[in-house]
């Protein structure tokens, strides 16, 4: 297990963010590895989720703790359903020190494969929701900047906002 270096847009952008995955048709050593690096970077980065494109694998993998306890592993993740809304701040790990003001669905549903590609169904809502559909996103070769509402902002200057808030 190690922990891969993370994709960014930066500058020039990393062409492998803007590229469609392709589906996982079997779980080899190289597959279990790459899930494995994917958990101890996304760990190792304090991230929410990570799409295996941001680690330069254009694969259907996605792997998500929306708690830092509760580790969810989706391949091949097809979305079944979505309803409601909800507005709210992201970030990327691919983008980092960056966030901006995204709606999307409040609820989702999706059918994916677990790592012996044995299907199940996964709901969520709020903020599991938003990390589903944020990743499913890297999937398509498409990052939450193409979906912000006004302009992207830098994390402290936000963070000050929210302290003067309270």
């Amino acid at each position: 297990m190690a922990i891969r270096k993370i994709r960014e847009l930066g500058e020039f952008g990393d062409s492998v963010l803007k590229k469609p995955c392709k589906d996982v048709k079997e779980i080899t050593p190289r597959v279990q590895d790459l899930i494995d690096d994917m958990f101890d970077t996304l760990y190792d980065a304090n991230g929410v989720g990570l799409a295996a494109p941001q680690v330069g694998i254009l694969k259907r993998i996605v792997v998500i703790d929306v708690t830092g306890e509760d580790p969810i592993l989706l391949i091949n993740p097809k979305i079944l359903e979505t309803s409601g809304e909800q507005t709210g701040y992201e970030g990327c790990l691919s983008v980092p020190g960056k966030t901006g003001r995204v709606t999307r669905p409040n609820y989702v549903k999706m059918l994916a494969y677990d790592e012996n590609l044995e299907p199940f169904e996964l709901e969520g809502t709020e903020l599991l929701a938003r990390a589903m559909l944020h990743e499913m996103d890297h999937l398509e070769g498409h990052l939450y900047v193409e979906k912000v509402e006004g302009p992207l902002q830098n994390v402290e200057d936000v963070e000050e906002e929210d302290d003067k808030d309270e």
